[in-house]
């Protein structure tokens, strides 16, 4: 397989129709496009097919966070749908992350194909400190970051997803093997959104990170194909 592109184009829209035209004005220069729990309610695996029939992967970004036995049966349906990557909340605990990566590898073994990569959410992207404080946890962002990728790692999931902000953190750890997935990207001059720890598309690629995930700076511009393959240049 070819090295894929570093973006992952989050299809955060309303309808299967915008979706299609999105995936066929980005195609040159995304190889995996994110559905998340706004498409996947409305329309189920009929949104996944249909990124597999323009021959591209599927992030399934549902962040799955419940008990161990829930999550693992969630994880086994995920798997049959032969999406490339999940998300499961790190905050579900040692127990629930280790069930879920138990579950990928043997519903996938059993399936006779490649299982999908389980990437552990850390700290939203559009999460402060104060925000933290709000809910009991008052550690910094950057403590709170690196106590759940501690989780991730014990649990050997294959990547986590946390901003570029605590790209540099996660870079010390020499034992760390985990892809790092970014999003809260946005192009230098873009607005901000309801994002609060940012960083251009370019800097997080310097930082580290393996894959940004990026949304309204490209679905939103006035050429998607433009906006899709201006990044795509700055970044390589």
């Amino acid at each position: 397989m070819k090295k894929k592109s570093k973006i992952i184009l989050a299809l955060d829209v309303d309808t299967i129709k915008e979706a299609q035209s999105i995936i066929t004005n980005t195609k040159p220069y995304i190889d995996i496009y994110k559905i998340g729990p706004h498409l996947f309610t409305k329309y189920g695996p009929e949104i996944i097919k249909l990124i597999h029939k323009n021959k591209k992967e599927v992030f399934l970004d549902l962040k799955l966070h419940d008990i161990p036995n829930t999550v693992a049966a969630s994880i086994k349906q995920i798997v049959r749908l032969k999406v490339y990557m999940i998300t499961v909340h790190t905050l579900g605990g040692l127990k629930m992350l280790c069930e879920a990566k138990k579950a990928a590898v043997s519903e996938a073994r059993k399936l006779k194909q490649k299982a999908p990569i389980l990437l552990g959410v850390t700290v939203l992207s559009s999460l402060e400190k104060k925000d933290l404080k709000q809910i009991n946890i008052n550690l910094t962002i950057k403590k709170q970051v690196l106590s759940l990728l501690n989780l991730a790692q014990m649990a050997n999931l294959g990547g986590v997803v946390l901003s570029a902000k605590e790209l540099g953190y996660i870079s010390k750890n020499k034992n760390n093997k985990l892809l790092k997935v970014v999003p809260g990207i946005r192009p230098k001059g873009y607005k901000k959104d309801d994002q609060k720890r940012i960083m251009t598309p370019r800097e997080a690629i310097e930082r580290g990170a393996d894959f940004l995930v990026i949304g309204r700076p490209i679905i939103k511009a006035a050429s998607v194909k433009k906006a899709a393959e201006d990044i795509f240049k700055e970044i390589s």
